[in-house]
């Protein structure tokens, strides 16, 4: 065992929806890649829970695994170790019977490898599904994990937390029935990118730009995300949700607050999220009246035929001025952005400062999407989310103040755009920064 698999704690990581869009794409190939760097002890044990019968050799012919190594080609080693350690477990997620199955087979596994593990619940399922499949869980006791040493379950779910302030906070108070705070992990992938989440430690090492981090010094923060690609074949995903709910109110708030918070004088998860949620619930909604004003949304040509509803009114782009309403940032200008088959492929945050800053470059750029072909230099966000849930590291999660914080702010432009389209505006594929007409 390595000196990495012995700080590791030995865990069993059930993915519900192993054989979906997400799963293969990026949570079976980061890892792959925590088995080759040796960051999983060696009792881990990974159960894909599938509703169809589906055989190991089945999932693994299916994924590419090594998408990120060199050549794609799979280190032999790393690739039946990934093998030996997963197992398949079909079940309805709607019968209650299958989540007193799978208890079994988790202490069945326990026993077998004669050690307690933590119990790593990844729900990689449509949102709507969240819900009842946690409740099913709490049922079934299996949000207590190992009843008989000192182990951790914990439950993992992605984007959205939500559709609006309502649902959202029936999300989390239903959550909060089964799982504690604490062993709830709201995936955003974005806080796991490097240029996010170092940019706190950017910030301490460098108290001469830390002096300047405010609204006497700093005229202007723009944050964009911007694809060059459409929905790709994911209408009955997106369709419901559209660019606000997919991407902005998660991606695009939490790395506003990240860019915004006070510093911590400690950057551990605790300081951190009290940081955020402090500042994202200074940020000012938008006012019903200045929607028209502050916010735009597009859609893309052609996206109708693509989801087949010739009356869609999804935006697939979305571009919002937000302010802060706090002594270190009044009358600052926050510049989101964000859409899909847009002229680049770029994410990134920007800070202009006034020239009485006095710096030799009055702009500071934080490139977000960073990829460079034929080698990996650093971990996929997959990986340092997979590895951080794992651990028990919240830092790179949401938590639940920070959702209902961003809903708040979010929610005026929500009501606004349900009542009237009028301002929905149709742009090119290729489009540089679609904008309201006069706007």
């Amino acid at each position: 065992m390595t000196d990495n698999q012995q700080s590791a704690k030995p865990a069993i990581i059930v993915i519900f929806g192993i054989t979906g869009d997400l799963s293969q794409r990026y949570l079976l190939p980061s890892l792959y890649h925590l088995v080759k760097d040796g960051l999983l002890h060696d009792k881990t044990e990974i159960i894909g829970v599938s509703r169809r019968p589906v055989t190991t050799e089945d999932l693994f012919e299916k994924v590419e695994l090594c998408v990120n190594e060199v050549d794609k080609i799979c280190d032999p080693v790393a690739l039946k170790a990934m093998h030996d350690r997963t197992s398949m477990f079909q079940m309805d997620l709607a019968d209650p019977a299958a989540y007193a199955k799978l208890q079994t087979k988790l202490d069945g596994i326990e026993a077998e490898k004669g050690v307690c593990q933590d119990r790593i619940y990844y729900l990689s399922i449509p949102p709507q599904a969240y819900r009842p499949v946690v409740r099913l869980m709490g049922e079934q006791g299996l949000n207590k994990s190992c009843q008989h040493g000192n182990a951790k379950s914990r439950l993992v779910v992605e984007k959205p937390f939500g559709l609006d302030l309502s649902s959202a906070q029936q999300l989390i108070a239903e959550t909060g029935q089964v799982f504690q705070e604490e062993q709830v992990f709201r995936v955003d992938h974005y806080l796991a990118k490097q240029a996010v989440r170092t940019l706190p430690e950017f910030r301490a090492k460098n108290p001469d730009i830390e002096a300047l981090w405010n609204a006497h010094q700093i005229s202007g923060i723009t944050i964009k995300a911007h694809e060059k690609i459409g929905i790709e074949g994911r209408a009955a995903f997106y369709e419901p949700l559209g660019a606000l709910r997919d991407f902005l109110q998660s991606h695009m708030m939490q790395i506003l607050g990240v860019v915004t918070m006070d510093l911590p004088e400690v950057l551990d998860s605790q300081h951190i999220h009290a940081a955020k949620a402090g500042v994202m619930q200074q940020i000012e909604p938008v006012p019903a009246d200045q929607v028209l004003a502050r916010a735009v949304r597009g859609q893309y040509e052609g996206y109708r035929q693509e989801v087949n509803n010739p009356t869609s009114n999804t935006e697939t782009y979305i571009a919002l001025t937000l302010y802060i309403d706090s002594p270190r940032w009044q009358g600052v200008p926050v510049e989101l952005s964000t859409g899909k088959a847009l002229n680049e492929r770029r994410a990134e945050i920007i800070i202009d400062f006034h020239e009485s800053a006095k710096l030799a470059n009055n702009q500071l750029r934080f490139e977000i999407q960073h990829s460079q072909a034929g080698q990996r230099n650093q971990p996929d966000a997959y990986e340092k989310v997979l590895a951080d849930a794992i651990s028990g590291d919240h830092t790179l999660f949401a938590s639940d103040k920070e959702v209902l914080a961003s809903w708040q702010v979010l929610q005026p432009l929500v009501e606004a755009w349900q009542k009237s389209s009028d301002d929905l505006v149709i742009y090119a594929k290729g489009s540089s920064d679609p904008q309201a007409p006069g706007r």
